[in-house]
């Protein structure tokens, strides 16, 4: 090896090198595992990013710029890093200000919610790390829930010609004997195109990224496993916020083998389609994927122990996907639990069998468990943190969302009711800007849920049975797609929108749309709602020609109408 060339110094004679210091993820690991592997191309890159922090940190002033270059010149010689003065004393070059924690900010888990927390503290000038165990970003939401989910749904309205059937004929389709492969296709694309502009995000506002399962070492560290048997690190930081998801349940009565038996998580490694499907649980899930497959003319059962579907919906609506839902040869078992479940040798092929509590038998090629989810917490090590979680292994937060340790959050579906991807992104985002001081409204009372069953249902606001118990004097104001130029021009007959508005004051109080384009549709009337605004906003307003936002003008007139 040359030797090295001499540092450039400045008016106090202090010279600036590079010293091997552990890597994490940013390198490759050294023979322990533990550390950059010396002499790697990865560890001049990590030492030429200690020489800029170390630069940064002790040299502020423009001026000192050849210090830097010198720096550079002796590390990549020399791989070492010594700081000497003048006077040939080796001391270290410190900051008089150096910080108690690495980060100022530790989000674990990369969903919506905690990416959304990451770029708000990134935005504040804050040092932000995020750590995510899979190979992949974006959590659930991405990889196998709500993009997932919505991308096989219009993939299968697209190839099935459903959404054109009501002009073409019940016959019509863009392509017949559709096969998983048609489905995925699509789903693959997005979810590729979404975790590169996620990633992208998380790079252009410099939040450090570890591929590592976390745990707590204690109320503010973090113990990082590295993947790739690449070792453990641990971290410290001044805020840390969970954002880690819920996963399907398990139970050992049901043996799952991701074919035969599978959960929602599943969907994505099926092979070919089941000519029959039995669906456990007839929440969001369940209702989303009965109404995909029934659509493609899979024979499907849905189970559910409820006597109605989404109870949280309004029920006119309701019932009204019900009727669709039965036209696609659905059939509903409600009011039912599960006792049991088996496989039999049939001459077809090995198939499921239900058997319920009630004594009836349900027989189908697959099954599908969509019972709810539970909270991603069971490896975090709570204990160490002095957290706690529910019964569900999810966290009970205040409104800001703080747990029980002040300087730790708990964001998206880990903290319960709602569970949407749009709820937990705001969620992530006032989080963030509450732990470091800056003012943030109170969280909205009125948040849109979008159902992507088929037809898709949106609501916001009240609905008739809160209101109704509530002894709020309203009245409701409909206009179906069919009315409507646009609806006409789509082939959708089915579409209905309800307005629901105080009687004297005409404010508005809820909203409800089932049909095409609902959850696009609604946040029409959530603004008029957040707003405080009235039915006559709707009636004084222009809408594009044609368009299906007309229902609204024509719902307000139909609700102002009943009132004479």
């Amino acid at each position: 090896m040359r030797p090295p060339r001499p540092c450039c110094g400045d008016e106090n004679g202090r010279q600036i090198s590079i010293n091997s210091l552990q890597l994490g993820m940013l390198s490759g690991p050294s023979a322990d595992g533990n550390g950059p592997a010396e002499n790697s191309y990865k560890g001049l890159i990590y030492q030429f990013t200690l020489v800029f922090k170390e630069f940064a940190v002790a040299h502020r002033a423009a001026g000192d710029i050849h210090l830097l270059i010198g720096a550079i010149m002796q590390s990549l010689d020399t791989g070492t890093f010594e700081t000497a003065t003048s006077e040939n004393n080796s001391v270290a070059v410190q900051d008089a200000a150096t910080p108690e924690f690495d980060y100022d900010l530790f989000v674990i888990g990369s969903g919506p919610s905690g990416q959304r927390a990451a770029i708000q503290a990134a935005k504040l000038g804050k040092r932000v790390a995020m750590a995510e165990m899979k190979s992949v970003l974006g959590g659930t939401c991405i990889n196998t829930g709500t993009i997932p989910s919505k991308t096989l749904r219009e993939a299968a309205l697209h190839l099935s010609g459903y959404r054109e059937r009501s002009i073409y004929g019940a016959a019509y389709s863009v392509k017949h004997g559709i096969t998983m492969g048609d489905l995925l296709y699509r789903a693959e694309t997005v979810i590729r195109n979404e975790i590169d502009v996620t990633q992208h995000q998380l790079q252009r506002n410099n939040v450090e990224m570890y591929n590592a399962r976390a745990s707590f070492a204690g109320p503010n560290t973090i113990n990082l496993e590295l993947s790739g048997n690449r070792g453990r690190r641990e971290v410290s930081a001044e805020k840390i916020i969970i954002s880690v998801g819920t996963q399907t349940p398990w139970t050992d009565t049901v043996e799952f083998d991701g074919q035969r038996i599978f959960n929602s998580d599943d969907i994505l490694g099926l092979e070919k389609l089941p000519r029959s499907i039995a669906i456990v649980g007839a929440g969001v899930i369940g209702c989303e994927y009965a109404s995909i497959f029934a659509m493609l003319g899979v024979r499907v059962t849905l189970i559910d122990m409820r006597d109605r579907l989404l109870p949280f919906i309004d029920y006119e609506l309701v019932d009204n996907l019900v009727h669709h839902l039965r036209q696609d040869r659905l059939t509903l078992r409600l009011g039912e639990e599960v006792a049991s479940v088996e496989t039999y040798k049939h001459r077809s092929g090995e198939r499921v069998r239900i058997n319920l509590k009630s004594g009836k038998r349900i027989n189908s090629e697959k099954a599908l468990y969509a019972a709810g989810r539970m909270g991603n917490t069971e490896r975090l090590n709570l204990a160490a943190a002095g957290l706690t979680a529910d019964k569900r292994l999810m966290m009970d937060t205040n409104d800001d969302f703080q747990t029980d340790v002040e300087h730790i959050y708990a964001v998206g579906d880990v903290a319960g009711f709602p569970s949407l991807a749009s709820t937990g992104m705001e969620q992530g985002r006032h989080a963030a800007a509450h732990a470091f001081g800056v003012a943030v409204n109170d969280f909205p009372e009125h948040v849109p849920y979008g159902i992507y069953t088929i037809p898709e249902i949106s609501v916001v606001g009240k609905n008739e049975i809160e209101l109704t118990e509530a002894g709020t004097p309203y009245e409701v104001g409909k206009a179906t797609y069919r009315e409507i130029a646009r609806g006409q021009i789509m082939g959708d007959s089915t579409g209905l929108l309800k307005l629901l508005f105080e009687i004297e004051s005409h404010r508005l109080l809820g909203v409800g749309i089932l049909g095409e384009g609902a959850s696009e549709l609604i946040h029409v009337g959530q603004a008029v709602i957040n707003f405080g605004g009235t039915i006559e906003y709707f009636i004084d307003s222009v809408f594009n020609y044609p368009t299906l936002a007309e229902c609204y003008k024509t719902a307000a007139f139909d609700g102002l109408n009943r009132l004479e």
